[in-house]
C-alpha cells in the first residue's frame, strides 16, 4: 500500500475521533493511560484540557515523553485500526494560549477572552498540547478470519506497526 494510502487511513482516523489515550510515566516511569477529549488542526499538535492536579499532567510536567493512541472504540475484532504516536507535552503558555484557543474547541464558541480565563489561574483547568514527532498505524493485511491473514509488504500474520508521515 502507497504511503499515501496509509497516511490518509491516519488522517481519517484522527478526523473521526474525539478522544486519545494519552500514556504516560511518573519520574519513577510507572505508566498512566487517560482518555481526553482533544483537537487537532494539523495532525502534528494536539491540545487537550486538564486540570494540573491529575495523574497524567503530574505526570507530564515530570516527564514530558508520552505516547498516543487514537482509535476507534466500536470497530469490530480484528477490524480495527489506530494511529499511534509519539510526541513531547506540555502545558500551554500563557503567551501562546490564543493561537492554542484558535484549535482547541473554547468552550462552546465563547469569545477568546472568556475562552483563555477557563484555562488561566485560578480557573481549576488548563490547555495542553502533544506535539508529535512519530505516527504509525497497523499495517494493513489482507482479509482472513478475524484477522488473520498476513500483510502483503511484510509477509507476517501478525499485527505490526508502520509509519506513517502526517507531520
Amino acid at each position: 500500500m502507497a504511503e499515501q494510502d496509509l497516511a490518509a487511513i491516519a488522517r481519517t482516523i484522527i478526523d473521526a475521533n474525539q478522544y486519545m489515550t494519552l500514556a504516560t510515566a511518573d519520574a519513577a516511569g510507572q505508566p498512566w493511560a487517560s482518555p481526553v477529549f482533544y483537537a487537532t488542526a494539523d495532525y502534528a499538535e494536539f491540545y487537550w484540557v486538564s486540570a494540573p492536579e491529575t495523574t497524567h499532567s503530574r505526570n507530564l510536567a515530570q516527564r514530558p515523553e508520552i505516547s498516543i493512541v487514537i482509535f476507534d472504540s466500536t470497530a469490530p475484532e480484528g477490524a480495527g485500526q489506530a494511529v499511534y504516536l509519539s510526541a513531547t507535552a506540555e502545558q500551554v503558555p500563557d503567551d501562546d494560549l490564543d493561537r492554542a484557543l484558535a484549535v482547541y474547541p473554547g468552550g462552546g464558541g465563547l469569545a477568546p477572552r472568556e475562552a483563555r480565563e477557563q484555562v488561566q489561574a485560578p480557573a481549576p483547568y488548563r490547555l495542553y498540547r502533544a506535539t508529535a514527532y512519530e505516527w504509525s498505524i497497523l499495517c494493513p493485511r489482507d482479509a482472513g478470519p478475524r484477522g488473520t491473514g498476513a500483510c502483503t509488504p511484510h509477509g507476517v500474520p501478525f499485527d505490526h506497526r508502520v509509519q506513517v508521515r502526517l507531520g
